[in-house]
């Protein structure tokens, strides 16, 4: 596919439909299995592919773009014209506040402009001693499985999720790591149900499920709330007494208390309320994705020996029995093809939604105004122009000169463009950090070797991913 002109005045080609059902359409296709139905609207029609669900009223037309290019173009060089306006991300802002995941327009660059200080590289890397303090406490919890078994699924959301949650509130981690893990699945499943759904009674009824909901979004709320009040606190005492030359020390270093302080003259300071906001999203984005790139990062060695033990000879050549660290990136290329691999089969963000607001149009075929638009990694990363074979995991596909050849979105776990994910060096840290720790420590062997997944706000494992696992010396 090739990126066309933006005028809506030559319609193009028309763009061809999946086949479905009378009067519902693909509805049960797409929630039965949306990733497999997405496969197979590119396998039959092509690199734009335009899918309706739902009974006459209340239908929804997808038009769903497939090749690199149009993901460029979505994202990247016409991403003013598709915005984050469609149904699912209203029901995740309306759950997750309106962070940099759902905010828009003014008060996405805002906030954009303010966080961007707190993800640089150096200051990023500065993190890598408590991922690694983290990962450790995991391999000796593992120690004591029952049978030697993990389920990595479960294991790397704990750590993902402790990682995240010490970074940002610091000496608070365990009130807030309890909430989370007790909270965060209530509200996701609710999002999900609203999200994919056609019509929703109001969240103010008192059904169920809203109450289920409300009553979880009240308890993760309190916690952060609590916690912001806190650190603004002792940052207003630690600024009296700096004024005052009584010593009253400084607030920590945690990314709370730095998103607290961050302020400029022309773009002020988050309010209590805009905090939590950017909280919020940052468990959910921070924990969420990295735990499933390093799940089936070690389900698919635990599947493949020779690439574990090649990956494992690079760690021990590299590290020779020390703690890794931020400068071990670029220092260990094997373990990142694996990584960038389990990513390209496994993308955390498998589907993202957009909304064209003018008519555009994406090679021989032109989106309208107002459809909603769908890109897919699950669909890009498997797409036989650019992946032979590929469903087959090959870390040789990541080295530089292969990756050279290939369009810049043929892979874009992290999306792409002006709304690229801020914290993708914060992922790919972590990720590098704890595989390499835990692959030093422990041999694995699959015990499920195949794990059902589904599209959700991100990846969802829908089964077990036990593995086997035999500790090694040293």
């Amino acid at each position: 596919m090739t990126v066309g002109t933006n005028s809506g005045a030559h319609t193009g080609k028309a763009v061809p439909g999946l086949a479905g059902v009378p009067l519902l359409g693909s509805l049960f296709d797409l929630k039965s299995d949306s990733l497999g139905t997405y496969l197979r609207a590119q396998h039959q029609h092509g690199d734009l592919v335009r899918i309706t669900a739902g009974p006459p009223g209340m239908r929804a037309e997808l038009y769903c773009v497939f090749s690199p290019a149009g993901a460029q173009q979505v994202l990247a060089s016409d991403a003013a014209r598709f915005r984050k306006d469609n149904h699912f991300y209203q029901e995740v802002r309306e759950s997750f506040g309106n962070g940099l995941l759902t905010s828009q327009d003014e008060d996405y660059l805002r906030q954009r402009r303010l966080v961007q200080p707190l993800f640089t590289r150096r200051r990023v890397d500065g993190y890598a001693e408590v991922i690694a303090a983290e990962t450790a406490s995991v391999i000796t919890a593992w120690g004591e499985a029952p049978g030697g078994i993990v389920d990595v699924s479960d294991e790397m959301t704990h750590l993902a999720l402790r990682a995240v949650a010490r970074i940002l509130f610091g000496t608070d981690v365990e009130a807030t790591a309890d909430v989370v893990t007790e909270c965060f699945p209530v509200i996701t499943d609710y999002v999900l149900r609203r999200g994919y759904s056609p019509a929703n009674v109001p969240r103010e009824w008192p059904t169920p499920g809203n109450r289920r909901a409300a009553a979880a979004m009240d308890e993760l709320y309190g916690v952060c709330d609590r916690i912001i009040a806190e650190r603004r606190r002792a940052g207003a005492e630690a600024e009296a007494g700096a004024g005052a030359g009584a010593g009253a020390g400084t607030p920590g270093e945690d990314l709370l208390t730095l998103l607290a302080a961050a302020r400029s003259s022309d773009d002020g300071e988050f309010d209590a309320a805009e905090l939590r906001d950017q909280v919020l999203i940052f468990l959910l984005a921070g924990h969420e994705t990295t735990a499933t790139s390093l799940c089936f990062a070690l389900h698919l060695l635990a599947r493949h020996p020779e690439e574990q033990s090649r990956a494992r000879e690079e760690i021990s050549r590299v590290l020779a029995g020390r703690t890794p660290g931020a400068a071990d990136l670029d220092r260990l290329p094997y373990l990142t093809q694996v990584l960038k691999e389990a990513m390209r089969l496994y993308p955390a963000a498998p589907v993202i939604g957009r909304k064209a607001v003018a008519a555009t149009r994406i090679g021989e075929h032109t989106v309208p105004a107002g459809a909603d638009v769908i890109l897919a990694p699950w669909v890009t990363h498997r797409h036989p122009a650019y992946w032979p074979d590929p469903d087959r995991f090959d870390p040789e596909r990541f080295t530089p000169e292969a990756e050279a050849g290939r369009p810049r979105y043929a892979w874009f776990p992290f999306g792409g463009g002006p709304r690229a994910c801020i914290g993708q060096h914060f992922s790919m840290l972590e990720s590098v950090i704890a595989l390499a720790m835990i692959l030093r420590a422990y041999e694995f062997e699959a015990v499920d070797t195949e794990i059902p997944v589904g599209a959700g706000i991100t990846l969802q494992t829908n089964g077990p991913a036990r593995c086997r696992i035999r500790r090694l010396d040293g």
